[in-house]
């Protein structure tokens, strides 16, 4: 078993990103400028935007966090976006999910400008990328591709097992794995909760990628001796013996599939960290102008 460590590869992709930053402006360009809207006091939502912004810190982008109490109308947040939208400092921005439920989240993500759209949830970069046209690939799918890439493992003509098939991961990761480039060249299942027979299609799949949003809901025997497993869940758990109170679980119980897979992601340290890679990437080719001049 080799573990696919997301806090290493990640490191590397931040270096390599803050050198092009320098070479960037170096040849006239402005910093990069990431922006971020938060709303609510979401635990997990708040580590994860604070992390994003220390990650721009290091790298040598410009930060912006605009934050809304969880009263905040959907009128009012679609302000704030369209502000966004037309503020030519802002390369590229994201509205973190999820949202209070009084807000339509395919309402916001519609209204962000696709240009800007540096999370890839727009329909326009979303059909793009089903097009294979130049898009902002979502950050997560994106981060999953690099460790692939990173860590050499073949993946063409190989049963790739998606659980999950939400437009934030599971959707779009079925869709990569199949085109006919690197990482992909796959036969893909995609599964859900309405699955019937899903361990067993399990157990055929080369590589799992699961994004199911249970806790170590999959087990040894859900797996086949060498499978590729990226665990794709993160969840809080309560947990009376940390000092946070609660203990983060992927949907993957890794002391149990570890030993019979090739390779495998943690949790936490491995995916979550390659998704704020992608969202990185993502606005540094905004600035650039890459996918759209």
């Amino acid at each position: 078993m080799q573990l696919l460590d997301g806090k290493a590869i990640s490191a590397q992709i931040k270096s390599e990103i803050k050198i092009e930053v320098e070479k960037w402006i170096a040849s006239g360009g402005k910093k990069p400028h990431l922006a971020a809207i938060l709303v609510g006091q979401d635990g997990a939502s708040e580590t994860y935007v604070a992390s994003k912004i220390r990650s721009c810190e290091e790298i040598g982008f410009t930060s912006t966090l605009l934050k809304f109490d969880s009263d905040t109308s959907e009128e009012e947040l679609l302000k704030a976006v369209e502000s966004l939208n037309q503020d030519p400092d802002v390369d590229g921005f994201i509205v973190q999910l999820p949202l209070p439920k009084h807000i339509s989240e395919n309402t916001v993500m519609e209204a962000v400008d696709p240009k800007k759209d540096v999370d890839g949830f727009h329909p326009i970069n979303v059909g793009r990328m089903c097009k294979g046209l130049p898009a902002y690939i979502s950050a997560t799918p994106f981060g999953i591709l690099e460790m692939l890439i990173r860590a050499g493992i073949e993946t063409s003509g190989k049963h790739c097992v998606v659980i999950g098939r939400s437009q934030i991961v599971g959707l779009p990761m079925s869709i990569l794995m199949q085109r006919n480039d690197y990482p992909g060249n796959c036969t893909v299942t995609i599964t859900h909760s309405k699955t019937k027979n899903l361990k067993e299609i399990c157990q055929t799949a080369d590589i799992l990628i699961v994004a199911l949003g249970r806790p170590e809901f999959v087990t040894a025997d859900y797996i086949k001796e060498g499978a590729v497993v990226i665990d794709v869940g993160i969840t809080r758990v309560e947990d009376a013996t940390k000092k946070s109170g609660f203990a983060i679980k992927g949907d993957v119980n890794f002391a149990d599939v570890a030993p019979k897979s090739s390779y495998i992601t943690p949790v936490p340290g491995g995916v979550g960290l390659m998704t704020i890679c992608g969202l990185l990437t993502n606005t540094l080719k905004a600035a650039r102008k890459e996918i759209y001049a």
